[in-house]
C-alpha cells in the first residue's frame, strides 16, 4: 500500500469510528510507525481534511455518525448540479470528489455539501470564478465520497443517479 492510498484508509478509519483513533492504533493497522501516522494527518490537513487532535487520538470536525461510500460518476459540465441536487435531495452529505489524472496521478477536492443551499453557492463560486470542475480533466469521469444515514438512503442516491444517466459504479 503506498502512502496515498493509506492516507485514504486513515480518512475513511476516521470517518468510520465513533471515537478518538489514536497514532499508534493507526500505525498498527497500516504496519507503519507513529511518525509515519503523523505525517499522514499533517498531509491530509493540508489537503483540506478538517483533523484535529484530541487527548485520545485524531477524530473528524463536524462528522455526522452516517455511512461512508464512495460512487463513480461521469457527466457533462451541464449536468454538475443535477448531479450534486440528487446527492443531497435524497439525503446525502457529498465530502469530496476525485479525479484520477494520467498525469498527475488523484487529485481530490473538499466539498462538504450537504443542502440545496450549499449546491448552490458552490455552483455561484463555479460561475462567478469561471473555474471549470476537477472533472473536466477526465472528460467528466470522477469519484465523489459521500455520507448517508443508511443503506436505504444510498440506495435512492444511486437509483436516481442511475436513472439520470450519471451513475458508473459505486461501493
Amino acid at each position: 500500500m503506498n502512502g496515498e492510498e493509506r492516507r485514504d484508509k486513515i480518512l475513511s478509519r476516521l470517518y468510520e469510528s465513533n471515537m478518538p483513533v489514536s497514532a499508534n492504533a493507526l500505525a498498527s493497522e497500516f504496519s507503519v510507525t507513529r511518525q509515519i501516522i503523523v505525517a499522514d494527518i499533517a498531509l491530509l490537513r493540508a489537503a483540506g481534511a478538517s483533523i484535529s487532535a484530541k487527548s485520545r487520538g485524531y477524530v473528524l470536525d463536524g462528522k455526522d455518525n452516517g455511512i461512508i461510500k464512495r460512487i463513480a460518476v461521469k457527466h457533462t459540465e451541464r449536468e454538475l448540479s443535477d448531479e450534486l441536487y440528487t446527492i443531497v435531495d435524497n439525503g446525502g452529505r457529498i465530502i469530496d470528489v476525485i479525479v484520477e489524472h494520467s498525469v498527475y496521478g488523484k487529485i481530490s477536492a473538499e466539498l462538504n455539501l450537504s443542502s440545496r443551499y450549499d449546491v448552490d453557492e458552490f455552483m455561484k463560486k463555479v460561475r462567478s470564478t469561471g473555474a471549470s470542475p476537477l472533472s473536466i480533466l477526465t472528460e467528466g469521469f470522477h469519484i465523489h465520497t459521500i455520507s448517508v444515514r443508511d443503506e436505504d438512503m444510498f440506495f435512492r442516491i444511486k437509483k436516481r443517479l442511475l436513472e439520470l444517466g450519471i451513475l458508473i459504479e459505486s461501493d
